[in-house]
């Protein structure tokens, strides 16, 4: 077991939720399963008083163990209390987030692509089917699977994903960045600059899908996804009172809370805060 102290004020819940990984128990551990380069491991961290504890197990539970301190942003300076202009209110809101990173590229370009075009619903669906049909078990005493390794996607045809409801264009992308996993984690010993260039030099790999990876698993405080449908309307909406928005207009509002503009978007989607809605309330998604 480690143990790690944290500072006041911190929430652990919505810090780890801000990693898009992982699940939360009743008991308030958060069970996480991964690939690892030394293989699976499995983490279960919990808040206790002014320490994060947490327990692993596997051949790679060392190499996630080590991330712990970054997981939990214990690196952010960025502190709510600091916050002013039309974002301060909800970023206070949320004064105990940290942003920190899971250090696990491959499973966050796996998560962020299969959420490319379709509804959320449609890609938790999806990589549920994924995880099922190929992950391997955890080790550990709760019963998990881990999202495929690179190999095992790598190996995998366009029928084979086409049954977890994946059509080809983000089957070719998750074949794609399986093959090219490897010369992917190496982002992770990169600059903000040619970590982003490494990415997008990849076929089926977008601005937006980019973004999403580095803020997940980089730790970039920065990342704003820009294309997404919803965003720019929640942006508008919560920052000068816009029912509609851009993604010029949302870049412009977000401008004056750099490089912690990941930080307000995390915020509102935590917080729930959104335009008021028209139209279908499931229209797809149009990013990459």
């Amino acid at each position: 077991m480690r143990r790690l102290a944290v500072s006041d004020p911190f929430s652990l819940s919505r810090t780890l939720r801000a990693l898009g990984a992982g699940s939360f128990d009743r008991q308030g551990w958060w069970w996480w399963a991964t690939s690892t380069s030394k293989g699976p491991a499995t983490v279960a961290v919990r808040s206790e008083h002014d320490a994060v504890v947490a327990s692993g197990w596997g051949d790679g539970v060392d190499e996630v163990m080590d991330r712990l301190p970054t997981m939990v942003g214990s690196d952010d300076p960025f502190r709510a209390s600091d916050a002013t202009g039309p974002a301060a209110t909800v970023l206070k809101r949320v004064s105990g987030l940290r942003l920190g990173a899971t250090g696990d590229v491959h499973g966050s370009l796996v998560k962020t692509i299969l959420e490319q075009v379709v509804t959320r619903p449609e890609s938790t669906r999806s990589l549920r089917d994924l995880i099922r049909a190929y992950g391997s078990p955890a080790p550990g005493p709760r019963p998990m699977r881990a999202i495929p390794a690179p190999d095992v996607i790598a190996g995998l045809s366009y029928e084979d994903l086409h049954r977890c409801g994946i059509e080809r264009k983000r089957a070719e992308a998750l074949i794609e960045v399986s093959r090219r996993s490897q010369r992917l984690s190496e982002i992770l010993s990169m600059d903000r600059d040619d970590a982003y260039r490494r990415l997008l030099a990849i076929r089926g790999v977008g601005p937006w899908t980019a973004a999403g990876v580095m803020g997940e698993s980089w730790g970039d405080r920065d990342a704003v996804q820009v294309g997404d449908y919803h965003l720019p309307n929640t942006v508008a909406w919560a920052l000068a009172g816009e029912e509609r928005g851009t993604d010029e207009r949302m870049l412009e509002l977000l401008a004056p809370y750099r490089p912690f503009r990941r930080h307000v978007m995390v915020a509102l989607v935590q917080e729930h805060v959104h335009a008021p809605r028209r139209g279908p309330r499931t229209a797809p998604r149009t990013h990459l």
